[in-house]
């Protein structure tokens, strides 16, 4: 159960991520310095990288494998010794484990349910840019623009 747990935790915090990440670049414009995707559907634009600079993505990949090693080092050693729970890493500056139990096990909860909504959320904004090749908000507003009464 505790690696259930700390998957549906990761998942959920890189979730909530991607969808900010998605809407942001469709709102603003791609981050500076990546110039070559233009597109405003991500998925689009990661091909456009593809295409551009592999090695970008090569990087991404290996970066993000070094994390994934590092997080399993950590999971696998807060499972066998206790002194860690699921997506537990020491990171809280604001101080919101250090007050109410109650209140923070409420924040975890939400946090949980925020994520697994996140999660249906950034397959939606994948799945509508590969079949449509348009943006999510492009998406939202061209359905509510032919669905209007």
């Amino acid at each position: 159960l505790y690696w259930l747990r700390e998957s549906e935790v990761k998942h959920a915090r890189v979730a909530m991520m991607a969808v900010v990440g998605f809407l942001q670049v469709e709102i603003f414009g791609p981050a500076p310095g990546c110039e070559m995707a233009t597109d405003p559907c991500q998925t689009d634009a990661f091909w456009q990288i593809w295409g551009a600079h592999p090695q970008y993505i090569a990087f991404g990949l290996i970066m993000i494998g070094i994390i994934e090693m590092i997080s399993g080092i950590a999971a696998t050693q807060g499972r066998s010794t206790g002194l860690r729970g699921p997506g537990e890493f020491g990171l809280d500056p604001l101080g919101f484990s250090k007050g109410d139990p109650e209140a923070f096990a409420r924040l975890q909860a939400q946090e949980i349910a925020n994520g697994r909504l996140a999660m249906w959320a950034a397959a939606g904004e994948i799945v509508q840019g590969c079949t449509t090749h348009k943006g999510a908000l492009e998406n939202l507003m061209q359905s509510l623009s032919d669905n209007s009464f």
